[in-house]
């Protein structure tokens, strides 16, 4: 059993007051802390290409940052590791170095030696590309989900050819393996902000610079409304726009909005509905943001239509039934 006289002290400052940030890292990712691109830790995924790196943030936390997708300070690396609550990682991590005894964990030993390095300088991830005009097949690809050539301008989507990491070649497209950038202005210090799609990939398909409060269909929401839709994906934002649905996307499908972008969104939007997947893990986040906003209301696709996304459903039936879908819904939202 766990100690009760120590366990409500677990705290994030207690663990820095004994060792470092780059400690933490090292002990679990089992990879030296340094600057630069590097590949991902085998512990998180496979990877044969440089898409990783540390970087300090704006409150000066040590975080990982994997361009694939991922990014944590060590309580999250260790969450994501173990799959595990906030308060879990901070009772693995104290048992693991000595600060508490939980019985039933046992001790993750260190992977490799600590280097002592300390990281100081703030690391920045330049993403830059080669665009190119959309082929036949592409724009076919696109039309298949509803969404057209001119939507894809609206939300600047470019097809891209090559990709650039930090100055170093990343990879190029092929009529197989089609790229395609979201593009989102440029950062304070002039650099471009893009987020990378790469729809064939199996192993990772994103590779973004974005930061992570950065919401995708944002831009080009008008200002005030009936309605709004929260979605998990771009591609499901500009298929709901064609069919006259103001919606946005987070960053990342393993984020939501804070609760201060949540508030301003209520301020210029009369409702709010959330539309995720309507699959397990899509109705377990649902769920959770749920809890978190209460007046929130969620919606899904019913499981009769065999489908788990709006861009699925397009892709499966025609316009007319998908006019019909949205107005059994508009409906719904009278009563």
């Amino acid at each position: 059993m766990f100690n009760l006289e120590i366990a409500p002290k677990i705290t994030k400052e207690l663990l820095l007051s004994k060792y470092s940030e780059e400690c933490f890292f090292e002990h679990y990712l089992g990879i030296p802390v340094k600057k630069g691109i590097f590949c991902s830790p085998p512990i998180l995924r496979s990877d044969n290409k440089p898409t990783c790196s540390f970087y300090k943030s704006n409150k000066g936390a040590l975080m990982f940052k994997d361009f694939a997708g991922e990014s944590f300070d060590f309580i999250g690396c260790v969450m994501h590791i173990f799959h595990c609550s906030y308060y879990k990682a901070m009772q693995i991590i104290g048992n693991d170095f000595g600060f508490i005894k939980v019985d039933k964990l046992e001790k993750n030993l260190p992977k490799i030696e600590y280097s002592n390095f300390e990281f100081k300088e703030t690391a920045k991830a330049v993403i830059q590309v080669e665009i190119q005009e959309f082929t036949e097949k592409e724009l076919k690809w696109w039309g298949c989900f509803g969404i057209s050539l001119v939507t894809l301008k609206k939300y600047k989507v470019y097809s891209i050819k090559s990709v650039f990491l930090n100055g170093v070649y990343f990879t190029s497209s092929s009529e197989n393996a089609p790229i395609y950038g979201y593009y989102n202005g440029e950062n304070s210090d002039g650099d471009e902000l893009w987020r990378i799609y790469m729809p064939t990939k199996k192993s990772y398909r994103f590779l973004s610079n974005w930061n992570s409060s950065m919401i995708q269909g944002a831009k080009q929401l008008h200002k005030f409304g009936d309605y709004i839709v929260i979605t998990k994906s771009l591609k499901d934002v500009m298929a709901l726009s064609e069919f006259g649905i103001p919606a946005i996307a987070p960053n990342s499908e393993n984020i939501f909005l804070s609760d201060a972008q949540y508030e301003k969104l209520k301020t210029r939007f009369k409702e709010v509905y959330l539309f995720y997947d309507n699959d397990l893990p899509g109705i377990r986040s649902a769920n959770k943001i749920r809890k978190k906003f209460p007046d929130l209301k969620v919606i899904f696709i019913p499981k009769k239509y065999k489908v788990k996304d709006f861009t699925d459903f397009v892709k499966k039936y025609d316009t007319i039934k998908t006019f019909n879908l949205i107005d059994q819904w508009l409906e719904k939202r009278k009563k």
